[in-house]
């Protein structure tokens, strides 16, 4: 019997190994460490240019940035949201700056979510946006398979990208992508 039960169990946890894998398997999506960041624009929801369109790639210059690329809002994301307007709020000593891209074929629609966003969780130092398309701007590489990119880069060039297949980020997550604008902030 025991020579059953033992190769048994061991396929039992090699298949719950590779399904964990495939779980966490890593999306790739966005531009690849160092490369620069280029200009790109969006619309302002709840930013201090609220109503128009404008870069803030641009406007943001040389300066640390947080942008996070997400094609839906969970309460995941909004999280991570207030998280890094937290970080924002503390880092304007290092002029950190940030701003959220919600990748929409529904402006309008996607501009309603943002909003209550910002008043749900209090949002402060980061502006909302909607990009016009689900794909995001060309030259972002924004994968079609990436709920959520998440770039962080200084002097215009990445210094952290993260994406997830599913807006419904891993537990823990959130609080590990909050203390990676540590690597942006020198």
């Amino acid at each position: 019997m025991k020579r059953f039960i033992v190769p048994m169990f061991a396929m039992i946890a090699m298949a719950g190994f590779a399904f964990a894998a495939e779980k966490t398997a890593e999306v790739k999506s966005g531009l690849p460490l160092g490369t620069p960041t280029t200009a790109f624009n969006v619309k302002d929801i709840t930013g201090p240019s609220a109503g128009k369109s404008l870069c803030y790639r641009c406007q943001y210059g040389a300066k640390p940035v947080a942008c996070i690329f997400t094609r839906e809002i969970t309460e995941e994301v909004a999280t991570l949201i207030k998280e890094i307007d937290t970080k924002v709020g503390e880092n304007g000593d290092k002029k950190m700056c940030a701003f959220v891209v919600l990748l929409t074929d529904n402006a309008d629609e996607g501009a309603k979510k943002l909003l209550a966003v910002a008043k749900d969780k209090g949002i402060k130092n980061v502006p909302l946006t909607v990009f016009d398309g689900v794909a995001g701007p060309e030259k972002y590489q924004i994968s079609k398979d990436a709920a959520v990119t998440v770039m962080m880069w200084n002097k215009s060039r990445i210094a952290v990208n993260q994406a997830y297949a599913a807006a419904k980020l891993p537990e823990g997550e959130v609080k590990k992508l909050a203390g990676e604008t540590a690597k942006i902030l020198n």
